[in-house]
């Protein structure tokens, strides 16, 4: 059977598939192999490479710090604080950040508009650059 130009219908232009437009340029890896990172990693340490003596220091500097940090905590403690209002002042320090930010966001806004720096609109409002 012959179409109006002279072709037969077997000649016809492939459908395209959905994936037929995700074709790979000529100098692409095939898609199953492996993703190599251009960021080179460090090589790990070999823990079996280490003597006894260097391990046993490790433990007991690891020791001291752990013991340390128990110190602290019970520092903190008697000083008042508890591990219970740990998530509720996280809370209010994200909110607190939140309100900073968009301070500065406003604060770079004006400056725009007025043309000024933004240290400048810092010493305009009286306000500390560490603020």
């Amino acid at each position: 059977m012959e179409t109006p130009k002279g072709k037969t219908s077997a000649s016809r232009p492939k459908m395209r598939t959905p994936m037929s437009r995700y074709r790979r340029g000529p100098y692409s890896r095939p898609l199953n192999s492996s993703f190599k990172s251009p960021v080179r990693s460090p090589a790990p340490a070999l823990s079996s490479s280490k003597d006894p003596a260097s391990v046993a220091a490790e433990v007991e500097a690891l020791r001291k710090k752990e013991a340390e940090l128990k110190e602290q905590i019970a520092q903190l403690e008697q000083e008042g604080y508890d591990v219970e209002d740990l998530p509720e002042c996280i809370q209010v320090l994200h909110r607190y950040n939140e309100m900073k930010d968009v301070g500065q966001m406003l604060l770079g806004r004006l400056a725009t508009q007025e043309g000024v720096t933004t240290r400048e609109m810092y010493s305009k409002f009286d306000l500390e650059l560490e603020d």
